[in-house]
């Protein structure tokens, strides 16, 4: 077969054109921002990106380039289904809104009841030290409307952590991940589990035994949270809301490793006590 000309090329129809272009014929861009690969391209971002992500799980760009290039062909396809599916979905395809800190006004987050949505987002990111500017755009992704899902996706993982009460400390972020694995079944939410290996064993056992086992049966009975339109519930009590989409709340981490470090601490003073007691007296 001959090679294609450049406008015979362009000619193709876009299924066909994303298989034949090469890194010397690279198709134009299908939003701002977008960059096509080739399937090879695409196979060696997975790998790269993965393997950079467990050597270090807070390279965010590395955990969302894996994310869009294992997306395809099949699972954010099937995410953007579950939006046309339901009322509120197609609404947020519609219209796209955004989640930046423009859009989400923190102030007035802060300023809402105790218990509400937005105020528990607003102090989920204070207690936390991020903003919702935080997070990558997409770019590997070649529909338009299948990289907004990614995007909200990405901008909505927040509002995960501040409505379960998980902090972005390693053991938490990989309780969020596997509730999202087993809710959107996205690849990516699935193979950051193998930072796992990072844990302590006290952690990892705690996660095998209490946040594995909640994240399961939690991310499996509860409705597709790609679904809730967190513009419209920021008034919602976070415990209604829970209720609605199916979602228990998990035993509070942050308390669960705080009261393990104070034992720790009065063990090991009570410990050195007796050290003293024993050199004094001789015994």
């Amino acid at each position: 077969m001959p090679p294609l000309r450049p406008a015979s090329f362009f000619a193709l129809p876009p299924a066909l054109r994303v298989r034949t272009f090469s890194i010397l014929s690279r198709p134009p861009p299908n939003y701002p921002g977008h960059v096509p690969l080739t399937l090879l391209e695409r196979g060696a971002m997975a790998v790269g990106s993965a393997l950079g992500a467990i050597r270090n799980p807070y390279r965010h760009d590395l955990i969302a380039s894996l994310g869009e290039a294992t997306a395809k062909p099949y699972f954010v396809s099937r995410l953007r289904r579950a939006m046309l599916s339901n009322p509120t979905g197609r609404r947020i395809l519609r219209d796209r809104p955004r989640i930046t800190s423009q859009s989400m006004r923190l102030e007035e987050l802060r300023q809402l009841p105790d218990n509400t949505v937005g105020r528990a987002y607003a102090a989920w990111l204070d207690r936390e030290g991020v903003t919702p500017d935080t997070r990558d755009p997409v770019r590997y992704i070649d529909d338009p409307e299948e990289a907004y899902v990614m995007q909200r996706y990405r901008e909505t993982h927040d509002f995960t952590h501040a409505i379960t009460g998980l902090p972005v400390i390693i053991e938490g972020e990989l309780a969020v991940k596997a509730f999202e694995f087993a809710n959107t079944l996205l690849p990516m939410t699935g193979l950051s589990l193998a930072a796992i290996i990072r844990l302590k064993p006290v952690e990892r056992q705690r996660f095998f035994e209490v946040y594995g086992p909640w994240a399961a049966k939690n991310g499996l009975q509860a409705e597709e949270v790609i679904n809730v339109y967190w513009e419209e519930e920021l008034e919602t009590d976070v415990d209604v809301l829970r209720q609605r989409l199916g979602i228990e709340k998990p035993p509070d981490l942050r308390e669960i490793r705080k009261v393990l470090r104070d034992q720790k601490r009065a063990e090991k003073a009570a410990r050195e006590a007796r050290e003293r007691v024993g050199s004094s007296t001789g015994v």
